[in-house]
């Protein structure tokens, strides 16, 4: 799944700037967005987000975003804003007023999605039935790690907080068979540690030395407010910080985790003892609920075998106070108030620099969101996701679906072989667009008044950990959505060869009814070719069009692409995102190729729009330049510190700054529209291209 947040985000200057303040035709401005409250106005381009002090050919995202940067800040409870941001907000002020019409609705049948919402809010919302409740939801897991004193008992409660929703280090789930993607097949892969990436338990500079005292302060609070006395609870964080370490020692740096072939194992059930003798695997996977199977996909072999080697060397006592934080940490936010500050000051304002929590409603939208796709996700479509907005997204789809076919027979780098491969891949795309054609049925999801809210979390997780569990042995189920309705991201799936673009990224600043081909095309345009290239980027190249991983390029073909991949590479590594803070070509470079080539098809798409050809101005700027504005404002953002260093360390998305300025540079579109000399910063010279 490749989200393209994250997983998420220049006639000459001097001319333009005179037209800078040329305000929009009242028919360009736009009517009220879909989902947004009453009031709100989406323009399709607002000429004050513009900073017409800085120079288009020098640095297009100043230019094209400066003025919305120095008019905005970052709300309070955020590490960053930007037009996600602002679009995500609008969502959730609709989701908001969803959940509270359903709290009002005191008589709905059980099991009806008015009941399920309206109860999951209601308790969500009740802090002081939290506080009386205090740890009562979790206890019988707490009690059950202290009563496992031996190495096999502790794999088993591994398994059953599997369960619940704790990945305590091993983790176990189904997934499609990567070189056969129609069956589903067990797979094991990794988690369990705290810190966002194995680098923070690794490094020894000054800034990673202090987040990980921070971490070990942190672990040692939770413990103590679950009743361990301070030296206990200091001695039981070191120990746990060590544990981690060793798991993060025998973890792949996530450049090497993007290479499919490199994360699958299939191995025999009677092999598994080999690469881990401690765990008792049958009892495990029994534990976990999984059906009989005699094939598991082992992603990392080496980490499991870290994994065992820890279970046989550590005393039992570490263990427990390892499962027992990592409860706490996955269910702080729906216990008492201590456990969820303590985690808010370490996850948020440690690791992000916020220094304030969201409106606790903001956080119960978004959990409910996330915990309820279905009964949330009808009812925000059927408000917000007309019809008529389907449609007209599905029609862009299908545009720079047909661009893209023709640009691929025109390649002069790739052979007929490799092409005709590309096309039967672009052909079997599936497009999901806007809300599933089957929604999932919640009915079965025991959601009652009668239980605290922490409770409601773990029927929430164990029965997602049910159905996935099903899955297991069967043939795959490609109707499944990986985002909830109202999520503003979209991704593209390699193992089901499909785009999905939820109905919530499909409004202003990506996508707007109201609005000019030349805007919509360069912000939803890029978007949907950026999914849709993602097919074809380093990773996505390597699966065929069924969804599996499969060697379907020429040997010089495959170099040939090679080649050009390592361009991005090299132009992004010698990228800042701060001063000194160098990307990681390797770690972004598909979402770059993806970048790139998607603005390329998205502009050759809007090429064949009438409007393109009737080439008109509006509000001072000709159509080409509308489209790179457009393209460029969507990626506005204004980020803290803390926030920019952890993505530049684990995000595969360059800054949200470098995802515009690296991929324009590259466009002899986008100079041509600017009038761009060569000589300009905009304009790279050792261009990029691959589409």
């Amino acid at each position: 799944m490749h989200p393209i947040r994250f997983a998420v985000r220049m006639a000459g200057a001097a001319a333009l700037t005179a037209l800078i303040a040329i305000t929009l035709p009242p028919w360009a401005a736009g009517a009220r967005a879909q989902g947004a409250p009453a009031g709100f106005a989406a323009p399709a381009l607002d000429p004050a987000d513009v900073d017409p002090t800085c120079k288009a050919c020098d640095d297009f995202y100043a230019f094209a975003t400066g003025g919305w940067r120095k008019t905005h800040a970052i709300p309070a409870g955020h590490p960053s804003w930007g037009g996600f941001d602002e679009l995500a907000q609008r969502n959730r002020d609709a989701l908001h007023a969803i959940l509270e019409d359903a709290a009002k609705i005191g008589d709905a049948p059980a099991g009806s999605d008015a009941q399920q919402l309206g109860t999951f809010y209601r308790s969500c919302m009740d802090t002081a039935a939290i506080e009386r409740a205090g740890t009562a939801p979790i206890d019988p897991l707490l009690r059950d790690v202290a009563a496992a004193r031996s190495v096999s008992a502790i794999a088993l409660e591994v398994a059953k907080l599997q369960t619940q929703g704790v990945n305590s280090g091993m983790e176990f789930e189904s997934t499609p068979d990567t070189v056969d993607s129609s069956t589903t097949i067990a797979g094991i892969g990794m988690g369990g540690v705290g810190l966002p990436d194995r680098d923070y338990y690794l490094k020894d500079d000054e800034r990673t030395l202090k987040i990980r005292a921070a971490y070990r302060d942190y672990v040692a609070t939770q413990l103590r407010n679950l009743g361990d006395d301070a030296p206990a609870a200091a001695r039981e964080s070191a120990a746990i910080l060590e544990l981690e370490t060793a798991l993060a020692k025998a973890t792949p740096t996530r450049v090497e985790l993007r290479d499919p072939k490199a994360t699958y194992h299939p191995t025999k059930l009677a092999d598994l003892p080999a690469l881990g003798s401690h765990v008792p695997w049958r009892a495990f996977f029994d534990q976990v609920g999984a059906p009989r199977f005699e094939i598991v996909d082992v992603g990392i072999p080496a980490y499991v075998s870290a994994y065992d080697a820890q279970l046989a060397q550590l005393p039992p006592a570490t263990w427990q106070a390892f499962l027992r934080f990592h409860i706490i940490d996955s269910y702080g936010s729906s216990l008492p108030q201590r456990f969820a500050d303590a985690s808010f000051h370490f996850r948020s304002g440690v690791l992000f620099g916020v220094t304030e929590q969201l409106p606790r409603w903001q956080r119960c939208a978004s959990t409910a969101d996330s915990s309820l796709r279905t009964p949330l996700g009808k009812a925000y479509v059927a408000r917000n996701f007309p019809p008529a907005a389907k449609r007209r997204a599905s029609d862009l789809v299908a545009n720079l679906q047909a661009v893209l076919r023709d640009d691929i027979a025109q390649l002069t780098w790739m052979g007929p072989q490799t092409k005709a491969h590309a096309q039967a891949k672009l052909a079997a795309m599936a497009k999901k667009i806007g809300y599933p054609d089957a929604w999932v049925d919640y009915a079965s999801l025991p959601i009652s008044a009668d239980a605290p809210y922490a409770a409601l979390v773990q029927r929430v997780r164990a029965w997602n950990h049910a159905r996935d569990m099903a899955r297991i042995g069967k043939a795959t189920d490609r109707t499944l959505w990986g985002m909830s309705t109202a999520t503003v991201n979209a991704y593209y799936d390699p193992a089901n060869n499909e785009i999905v673009f939820p109905a919530g990224i499909l409004e202003p600043p990506f996508f707007n009814a109201a609005a000019d081909d030349a805007v919509n095309y360069g912000a939803i345009g890029a978007v949907i070719g950026h999914e849709m290239t993602h097919a074809f980027d380093d990773k996505g190249r390597l699966f065929d069009a069924h969804g599996n991983l499969a060697e379907w390029w020429t040997p010089q073909d495959g170099t040939a692409f090679d080649a050009r991949a390592q361009c991005i590479v090299t132009e992004y590594e010698a990228l800042e995102s701060l001063p000194g803070l160098h990307m990681n070509g390797k770690l972004v470079a598909g979402e770059a190729i993806a970048d790139l080539g998607g603005t390329t098809i998205a502009f050759k798409a809007f090429q064949r729009t009438r409007e393109y050809q009737a080439h008109q101005r509006i509000g001072g700027y000709t159509p080409e330049q509308r489209f790179f504005l457009a393209y460029a404002q969507v990626w506005r953002s204004i980020q803290t510190e803390d926030y920019t260093r952890r993505l530049a360390v684990q995000d595969s998305h360059a800054n949200d700054r470098l995802r515009v300025i690296g991929t324009l540079s590259n466009m002899p579109e986008f100079a041509a529209a600017f009038q761009c000399a060569a000589s300009t910063p905009m304009v790279r010279k050792d261009r990029c291209q691959i589409w």
